[in-house]
């Protein structure tokens, strides 16, 4: 026989973001305490609103089932002296609840062992139910609150709970004064208190009382709201996920509404008003067919339709008052020239220990050239992305982004062409704080990619040389983000380039002032974050760790070309010649690399080769395949590089299977060395194939 539970905590008001994740969390907290206590169930379903979080369970058996246990305790030769049993036999049975008229003998791999037996009846399903409390009160949150005169903390004070199973409370379960009942609150101002009869009952009942539990059924119906206005009026009403879901996670009841605003504020830019309704309101925008902002919002109210139009004035209020505001900045911005908001810069701090915003865009703008000139971008890039660094900070000090911090960048390109500059150099003042989030849009133009590569490098320099470095969570300056930009822009762009090597230039030319460590160890600390970025950057083009370690294992930093050799060998992997392949290459590195020095590999590659030496058509081959590769040549990609490298493997099997390297000839002996190390460089500038997991 089995029953349904329902466990509800009733809380006040909770943090829309905190909504779905602590119900998820609560579900699985029960899952898991059935499951310990191995009591079977069926179906876990979760419910939340901004007032509960609820769990429902089908098909809980009615009790434990009854098991017998083995126990298998000492040797007999420790549990039984001269016919008696030890103090160890009878501390092992004791410990087991049993006596040693318990105890028989069974062998295991030759040597015979005490057993035990212990019966165990299973707990009725009420019984083991009754300590449900210890799931409640095990919750972890982000942030949590006391109450009263309680040491307890929780995400939000608890006011009832309901814990059934079917029809039956469970009232030994109790947290602090709250007791589990059956009784729970409707809306907060349509709904009344209401006994759930049972489980199956809880959606139905509380529907009643307006509060509509599951917060899919919530979203469905704003999303199915929304899309009727909008196909009623011939709208274009966007549906951002994101906000549905925050709007379902604030009400128990939803009924949507459309408001509207004068046609005065359009004048403001389009983005200040989404930003305006979406951001601060809450609200979702309209437009018409053609993609022009309409003046009307979308919003959702906390009950049914009843007095409604209140509603609707009372949110037209609010939104008007805001976009006056924006109105007001907007009209104010246009009267400061964009060389005075420059000025400025010189005051605004970008760190303390860093310096002004004016002395981090002179970096920029340096660096912005070095990148352009490296990279062979042409001057129009170069000259767009230039005047860009000069400028790109000055909408900081603007009203309307000390308002609207989230807009920064995006008035900046409108503030750029409002006072004449190019359309690309204003697009790239927007781009250069792409991508905001790990799969975020990436910059569209290349001057838009350079500055903002230059502008996160800088970031992440200065930041790192002062000793501000991400521990653990914490990140307050963003530098993971920061430099994952770089990766991506980096990738995106194909640009051929070595991180590496390029920051630890720049940290000895531009950031030594800043260093509060030794320069060796920034650039260690430098080049351990970069390779946890690119190793994250690898994880979309394979799941094979060993791959990952490979490629990064040659100290290779361009991005773009680890990513084309990460994704072939991961495509390689299970092919039947691969091993053969990988297993060759490392013999060579095995065996010239032992005990060599650096020194000794960068010597291989100027040394003579005395091919007078040479004994076999083999090791003739294997020269000649060498010099063709010319090592040297760093215009190659790795990937090119690999696939000279393969086709040379049947030439290394064949050297390896005709000649000994470590023979008694010590020139000869000296000479293949000196060949293979050479080889070697060439193959550990790729990868660090040893590393590889081949079968």
């Amino acid at each position: 026989m089995t029953e349904s539970l329902l466990l509800e905590i009733g809380l006040e008001e909770l943090p829309a973001k905190y909504v779905r994740s602590s119900a998820k969390q609560l579900g699985e907290r029960v899952a898991k305490f059935l499951d310990d206590a191995k009591l079977g169930h069926g179906e876990v379903e979760v419910f939340a609103t901004p007032r509960r979080l609820a769990v429902r369970v089908q098909d809980i058996q009615d009790k434990q089932e009854d098991k017998v246990e083995v126990f298998k305790g000492p040797s007999l030769a420790i549990a039984k002296k001269d016919g008696e049993w030890t103090k160890a036999a009878e501390g092992f049975v004791r410990g087991k609840g049993l006596t040693v008229d318990d105890i028989y003998v069974e062998e295991v791999s030759g040597v015979e062992y005490i057993h035990v037996k212990k019966e165990f009846i299973g707990q009725e399903a009420k019984a083991v139910l009754a300590n449900l409390a210890s799931v409640i009160t095990d919750m972890k949150f982000p942030v949590t609150m006391r109450w009263s005169n309680h040491s307890f903390e929780y995400l939000r004070p608890i006011h009832w709970i309901i814990a059934l199973f079917g029809g039956e409370v469970l009232s030994d379960v109790k947290v602090l004064n709250v007791v589990a009942d059956r009784k729970t609150k409707g809306h907060r101002f349509l709904g009344q208190e209401v006994d759930i009869t049972s489980p199956e009952t809880y959606e139905a009942e509380l529907k009643e009382q307006f509060v509509i539990v599951n917060q899919d059924e919530r979203k469905a119906m704003v999303r199915e709201q929304i899309e009727a206005m909008a196909a009623k009026n011939n709208w274009v009403i966007p549906i951002d996920e994101d906000l549905l879901e925050e709007v379902s996670s604030i009400l128990e009841y939803p009924t949507v509404f459309v408001g509207d605003f004068d046609e005065k504020y359009l004048e403001v830019p389009t983005p200040v008003l989404v930003t305006s309704m979406k951001e601060h309101q809450r609200y979702f925008v309209v437009f018409n067919q053609e993609g022009e902002l309409l003046p009307h919002f979308i919003s959702a109210r906390n009950g049914d339709s009843h007095a409604i139009e209140n509603v609707i004035k009372g949110n037209q209020k609010v939104l008007t008052a805001r976009l006056e505001d924006g109105l007001f900045f907007y009209q104010e911005d246009q009267k400061v020239p964009m060389a005075d908001s420059i000025q400025k810069l010189q005051t605004l701090n970008f760190h303390a220990k860093i310096g002004s915003m004016t002395e981090k865009m002179d970096r920029v703008k340096a660096l912005v050239e070095q990148l352009a000139d490296t990279l062979a971008l042409g001057e129009d890039v170069k000259r767009t992305a230039m005047r860009a660094a000069e400028v790109y900070k000055f909408d900081l000090v603007t009203n309307m982004v000390g308002e609207f911090p989230e807009l920064q960048g995006i008035m900046g390109e409108i503030y750029a062409l409002e006072q004449g500059e190019t359309k690309e150099v204003a697009a790239a003042i927007r781009e250069h704080y792409m991508p905001t989030s790990a799969d975020g849009e990436l910059p569209q133009t290349t001057a838009g990619a350079l500055l903002a590569v230059a502008d996160k490098i800088d970031s992440f320099l200065s930041f790192m040389s002062v000793g501000l470095v991400p521990t653990g969570s914490n990140d307050p300056y963003a530098l993971r983000r920061q430099v994952m930009g770089v990766v991506q822009i980096m990738d995106n762009n194909n640009w051929n380039i070595s991180l590496s090597e390029l920051f630890n230039e720049l940290l000895v030319a531009n950031y030594s002032a800043f260093m509060t460590k030794p320069e060796a160890e920034v650039m260690t600390s430098v080049d351990t974050f970069l390779r946890d970025r690119i190793s994250q950057k690898l994880q979309s083009v394979t799941k094979r760790h060993d791959v990952i370690e490979a490629v990064l294992g040659s100290g290779n930093r361009v991005v773009a070309q680890l990513m084309a050799l990460a994704t072939v060998l991961d495509e390689k992997h299970d092919n039947k010649d691969f091993k053969a392949t990988v297993e060759g290459l490392n013999r060579v590195v095995n065996i010239s690399m032992k005990d060599a020095t650096r020194e000794d590999l960068t010597a291989s590659l100027t040394a003579t080769i005395d091919e007078s030496l040479f004994q076999t058509d083999s090791e003739k081959a294997l020269f000649a395949a060498i010099n063709n590769l010319n090592i040297t040549d760093n215009n190659k990609t790795l990937t090119e590089k690999y696939q000279e490298l393969e086709a040379m493997v049947p030439s290394i099997t064949n050297f390896f299977n005709e000649n000994m390297v470590m023979v008694d000839d010590k020139a000869i002996k000296s000479n293949r060395i000196t060949m293979l190390r050479r080889l070697a460089v060439f193959i550990t500038s790729i990868a660090d194939f040893n590393l590889l997991v081949v079968k």
